[in-house]
C-alpha cells in the first residue's frame, strides 16, 4: 500500500514540475481546474467529489494515474498542435505510463510536421501502443510525403481497417494522381460512407473523367450537400455550364459554397450576365462570393466592373480581393493604379500581403521601371517569412531586371541558394533581356548540373539570350537538343526565336525555309523577325516576299509599313517608301509612338517620339544629334539615313 502510494505521488509530482516548467503562469490548483474543461472530456476523469484517502489507498490507484496520463496526453496534444514537436517528445519521453492516446498523438503530431520518419521509428517500437487510429495517421504521413509505396505496404499489413483508413487510401491516390488504384480500393470496401463517394467522384472529376464523375454521383445512395457542390463546380469547369445550372436548381438545399460554385462556373465560361445576376439572388454571401464575382469580371476584361464591385464590397475585404483587383489592373496596364492600390493595403487595410500580392506589385514595378517603387517593394518583403518565396525571389530577379539592374537581379537569384526552376528560368530571361549570352547559358549549365529539368519556358529564355548576343550555332545546337526532346512541345515562340537568331545573323534563307517547314501557325509575330533581318541586311527581295506575306496576314499594322519604308529607304527605293507612306495615310494607320522615362531626382520625365513638350527636348535633341554624328564616324550606323518615325504620328 504505502508503495503504491509512494508511486502516485511521483507520478502527480512529475507531471506538475513539467506543468510548471513549460508553464510557470498557470498554477498548480488553477491546472487542476482544467480536467472538466470541454477539451479534456475526450480522455479519462475523475469528478471533484472522488478523493485520494490519506491511508486507506487500495493496491493501485487506477483513477488518479488515468486521469495524470490523460493531462500529460493533453499537454502532448496541444504541443504537438502549435508545432512544438520536441517538447511534446520531451514529455512523452518522461512519461511513466503511457496509453494508446499517447502514442497515436506523438505519431500524429509527427506527420503534421513532416517529419515521417521519426514517426515510423516510433510507430515501430516494440513496446509501441497501437490502434486503427495509429495505423491509419502513418499512412497518411506516408500518402502526404508521396511515398505510395510504403503507404499501400502499412495498408496491407494493418489487421484492423475502419472506413476513415479506406477513405485516407483513397484520398492519399487521389490527390497522387493514380485515379484506378483509387477506384479498386473504393470496390474494395466493405462499408462506405459519403466521404468515400464524394472522395472518388473528385478525384474523376479532377483527372477530367466527367460521365464516370456523374456515374458514380446518380449510384450513390449517400449525397450532401458537398457531393452535389462537386458535380456542379465540374460540370462547370467542363464547360457543361447548362447541366451544373440544372443540377444546381436541383438542389434540396444549398449553402454559400455551392452557390459560389454556380457563379464561378458561369464565370469561367464567361457568362458574366447570369453570373452577376445569380450573385445578386444570393440569400447570404461571403467574402468567397464577392472574390468569386471580381475574379470573374477580370478574367474576362470588365475591369471596371469588378472595381466598382470591389469598392461595394462591405468590410471584410481579404487578401485574395485586394490581390485580384491588383492583379488585374496590373494586367490592363494600368500599374501606377496598382500601385497606388497595394499603398491603399497596406496603409488603411489589417490584411497582410502573401506572395502573390508581392508577385503582383512587383510585376507593376516593372511594367513601369520604376526602381525606387520596386525597392521599397522589397524592404516590406524583406520583413515578412516571404523573402524565402522562391515565388517572390522570381518575381524579384524579374523586377530588377527590368528596372536595368541585372547585378541586382543576380544577387537575388543567388540570395540563401533557394532555386527552383522558375528562379532559373527567370534570371534566364534576365540576361537575355540585357544581351548576355553567354552567362545565360552558364546560368542554363548550372541547372541541369543541379538536377533541374529544364521546360518550354526554358529555351524560350536561352534561345532569346543566344539570338541578342550573336551565338548562332549555340542556340541551334539548343534548338535541335528541344526538337529531340519528346517530353516538351516544342512552341511557336521557339520557332520565332529561331528566325530571330538567323535574321540577326543575316542567314536568311535558312530563316525563310525555317518558316516555311515549320508546323507552327502562321502570324505576324513569327514573319516580323524576318523582314527586321531583310531590313538590317538590305535584302530587298526577300523583303518584298516577307512583306506580301505580313500583310496578307495582318493589313491593319502600322509597325509593319514602317519596317517597309525603312527598308525601301535604305535601298535607295524612295517611290516604294512613298508609297509606303501613302497606304499609311489612306488607311489612317499609325505606328503606337514609342515611349520612354526616366527618373531623376524623385521625379519622373517621359519621352514619346516626336514630342517636344518636354522642358529638356531641346537638349536632349542637341545631345542625340551630337552622339549620331560621333556614330558615323566611328562605323556605328550602317547609313547616312537617319529615319524619323515622326513623320508617321
Amino acid at each position: 500500500m504505502l508503495t503504491s502510494l509512494r508511486s502516485s505521488s511521483r507520478t502527480l509530482r512529475h507531471v506538475l514540475t513539467f506543468i510548471k516548467h513549460f508553464h510557470p503562469k498557470i498554477g498548480v490548483i488553477n491546472f487542476f481546474k482544467l480536467q472538466h474543461d470541454p477539451p479534456l472530456k475526450f480522455y479519462h476523469s475523475i469528478t471533484q467529489s472522488q478523493e485520494v484517502p490519506t491511508f486507506s489507498i487500495p493496491g493501485e490507484d487506477y483513477p488518479l494515474k488515468q486521469n495524470v496520463v490523460a493531462k500529460e496526453n493533453w499537454m502532448i496534444t496541444k504541443l504537438c498542435r502549435e508545432g512544438k514537436i520536441s517538447e511534446a517528445r520531451k514529455l512523452f519521453d518522461v512519461m511513466p505510463d503511457r496509453d494508446v492516446i499517447s502514442w497515436t498523438a506523438l505519431i500524429s503530431g509527427y506527420v503534421k510536421c513532416g517529419q515521417v520518419k521519426e514517426a515510423r521509428e516510433l510507430f515501430d517500437r516494440a513496446d509501441a501502443k497501437k490502434d486503427v487510429v495509429t495505423w491509419t495517421s502513418m499512412i497518411s504521413g506516408y500518402l502526404r510525403s508521396k511515398r505510395i509505396s510504403e503507404a499501400e505496404r502499412l495498408f496491407h499489413a494493418m489487421p484492423d481497417k475502419n472506413v476513415v483508413t479506406w477513405n485516407t487510401m483513397i484520398d492519399g491516390y487521389v490527390r497522387n494522381s493514380r485515379i484506378e488504384h483509387a477506384l479498386m480500393v473504393f470496390d474494395e470496401m466493405g462499408e462506405r460512407n459519403v466521404v468515400s463517394w464524394n472522395t472518388v467522384i473528385s478525384g474523376l472529376v479532377n483527372c477530367g473523367r466527367i460521365d464516370e464523375a456523374m456515374g458514380f454521383f446518380s449510384r450513390s445512395p449517400l449525397k450532401n450537400v458537398i457531393s452535389w457542390t462537386i458535380m456542379i463546380s465540374g460540370l462547370a469547369r467542363n464547360k457543361r455550364v447548362d447541366e451544373a445550372r440544372l443540377l444546381f436548381d436541383t438542389m434540396l438545399e444549398r449553402n454559400v459554397v455551392s452557390w459560389n460554385a454556380m457563379i464561378t462556373g458561369y464565370a469561367q465560361n464567361t457568362r458574366l450576365s447570369e453570373a452577376y445576376n445569380l450573385f445578386e439572388k444570393m440569400p447570404e454571401k461571403d467574402v468567397r462570393s464577392w472574390n468569386a464575382m471580381i475574379t470573374g469580371f477580370i478574367q474576362n476584361g470588365e475591369l471596371e466592373k469588378a472595381r466598382k464591385l470591389f469598392d461595394e464590397m462591405p468590410a471584410g475585404k481579404n487578401v485574395v480581393s485586394w490581390t485580384a483587383v491588383i492583379s488585374g489592373l496590373m494586367q490592363s496596364g494600368e500599374s501606377e493604379e496598382a500601385l497606388r492600390l497595394f499603398y491603399v493595403m497596406n496603409k488603411n487595410s489589417r490584411v497582410k500581403p502573401n506572395e502573390a500580392t508581392f508577385a503582383s506589385v512587383l510585376g507593376a514595378c516593372s511594367d513601369l521601371a520604376g526602381l525606387g517603387e520596386g525597392k521599397q517593394v522589397h524592404q516590406v518583403i524583406s520583413k515578412t517569412a516571404y523573402q524565402e518565396s522562391e515565388f517572390v525571389i522570381s518575381a524579384l530577379i524579374n523586377m530588377y531586371s527590368k528596372c536595368g539592374e541585372i547585378e541586382m537581379a543576380r544577387q537575388m537569384f543567388d540570395y540563401n541558394g533557394l532555386r527552383d526552376l522558375v528562379c532559373f528560368n527567370s534570371i534566364i530571361a534576365a540576361y537575355a533581356h540585357h544581351g548576355f549570352g553567354r552567362e545565360a547559358i552558364r546560368v542554363f549549365e548550372e541547372m541541369q548540373k543541379t538536377g533541374f529539368k529544364p521546360n518550354e519556358v526554358t529555351y524560350v529564355g536561352l534561345l532569346s539570350a543566344c539570338s541578342h548576343a550573336g551565338l548562332v550555332q549555340e542556340g541551334l545546337n539548343y534548338f535541335k537538343g528541344l526538337l529531340k526532346n519528346e517530353s516538351l512541345k516544342v512552341r511557336d515562340d521557339h520557332y520565332t526565336c529561331v528566325v530571330d537568331l538567323y535574321g540577326r545573323a543575316g542567314k536568311l534563307k535558312e530563316a525563310f525555309d525555317l518558316l516555311q517547314r515549320a508546323p507552327l501557325k502562321e502570324s505576324a509575330y513569327s514573319w516580323g523577325p524576318l523582314l527586321s533581318g531583310c531590313n538590317i541586311h538590305g535584302n530587298l527581295d526577300m523583303g518584298k516576299v516577307v512583306a506580301k506575306k505580313l500583310l496578307d496576314l495582318d493589313s491593319v499594322s502600322g509597325g509593319i509599313y514602317v519596317l517597309l519604308f525603312n527598308m525601301y529607304s535604305n535601298g535607295g527605293k524612295l517611290k516604294e517608301a512613298e508609297k509606303m507612306k501613302m497606304k499609311m495615310k489612306e488607311g489612317r494607320l499609325k505606328k503606337e509612338p514609342g515611349c520612354s522615362w526616366i527618373e531623376v531626382g524623385n521625379k519622373f520625365h517621359v519621352f514619346v517620339v516626336g514630342d517636344r513638350c518636354n522642358g529638356e527636348s531641346e537638349g536632349v535633341c542637341f545631345l542625340l544629334f551630337d552622339l549620331h554624328e560621333k556614330m558615323k564616324k566611328v562605323g556605328a550606323l550602317l547609313d547616312d539615313v537617319v529615319i524619323m518615325e515622326e513623320c508617321f504620328l
